[in-house]
C-alpha cells in the first residue's frame, strides 16, 4: 500500500539520519551553544518549504527562545501567486539584502535550510554571512544537492559555502514513493527529516547549556497552567537577543 510505503520511507530516512548525522548535529549544537554563551545571537533562514524548519524552531512548546527566524519575504506559502516563491528564491542579491537588514552581526550563528541548496537566495545569504563573520550551519540533502547544478553565479551549492553541513538524508527530488505505471513520485521526506534535525539540534543545545550551568530559555505550552506567565517572564529576561516578538 502506498501509505505504508511512505511510512517505511520515513522510518528508513530517520534510521539513516541517526546512523550518519548525530556527530554533525552535536557539532552544530556546539556552534550555537558557543554563540549563546558568548552573548551572541542566533538566526535561521529557509525559503519556501525550507522555512518550515525555521518555524519549527520558533515560538513553540519546547522551543529555544533564542532562535530568530529571518522572514523570507515573498518566499513563504502565503504569497499569491504561490509560484512567485520559486522566482524570488532565484533572485540574485535578495539573500544579501535580507541578512544585511536583519539584526545579525559578527560572531552570531546562522542556520540555513535548503533541500536542494542550489538557489540564489540562500547562497547569497551564506556568502554574506561569511563576509560578516557569522558562523553558518547548512541543513541540506547532500544526495539531492550533489546531483543538481547551482543556479548561483559562483557555481557553488549550500554544502560548499557553510561552516558545517547537516544532511537530512532526503533523496534526489525529495519525493520517495513510486507508483506503478505513473511517472511522478510523491511522499516528500525533507520536512519530516529536516524537522527531526532541527529538534535534535535544539535538544542538544539545551543539554549543552545545562551542562554549562546555564538555564536555557525554553517555551512551555501556553495551554498548561502557568505557561503564559513562564513564557512572558523568560522572554522579557532575554529580550536583547529575541527579535521575533517585535
Amino acid at each position: 500500500m502506498a501509505a505504508q510505503r511512505y511510512v517505511d520511507a520515513v522510518r528508513e530516512g530517520l534510521e539513516r539520519l541517526g546512523e550518519t548525522q548525530i556527530e554533525a548535529i552535536h557539532a552544530g549544537a556546539e556552534i550555537v551553544t558557543e554563540a549563546i554563551l558568548g552573548k551572541r545571537k542566533v538566526f535561521a533562514f529557509g525559503a519556501t518549504h525550507s522555512f518550515i524548519l525555521c518555524e519549527e524552531m520558533c515560538y513553540r512548546t519546547g522551543g529555544l527562545m533564542l532562535i530568530n527566524p529571518i522572514y523570507p519575504h515573498g518566499m513563504n506559502l502565503q504569497v499569491r501567486p504561490m509560484t512567485l516563491t520559486s522566482q524570488l528564491e532565484r533572485l540574485e542579491g535578495l539573500g544579501e539584502l535580507l541578512l544585511s537588514n536583519s539584526p545579525a552581526s559578527e560572531g552570531d550563528a546562522l542556520i540555513l535550510a535548503s533541500t536542494s541548496g542550489r538557489n540564489d537566495v540562500v547562497l547569497d545569504m551564506a556568502l554574506t554571512a561569511r563576509e560578516m563573520g557569522i558562523t553558518t550551519i547548512g541543513i541540506t540533502a547532500l544526495d539531492y544537492s550533489r546531483n543538481v547544478e547551482s543556479r548561483h553565479k559562483s557555481g557553488k551549492r549550500l554544502f560548499e559555502l557553510v561552516d558545517l553541513v547537516i544532511d537530512t538524508c532526503s533523496p534526489l527530488g525529495d519525493a520517495a514513493v513510486a507508483f506503478e505505471g505513473f511517472p511522478q513520485k510523491s511522499g516528500p521526506l525533507s520536512t519530516v527529516l529536516g524537522c527531526t534535525v532541527v529538534n535534535a539540534l535544539v535538544c542538544q543545545i539545551i543539554q549543552n547549556l545545562l551542562d554549562s550551568g546555564q538555564t536555557p530559555p525554553v517555551f512551555i505550552s501556553a495551554n498548561v497552567e502557568g505557561g503564559d506567565e513562564h513564557n512572558a517572564a523568560v522572554l522579557a529576561e532575554n529580550a536583547d537577543r529575541i527579535f521575533f516578538m517585535d
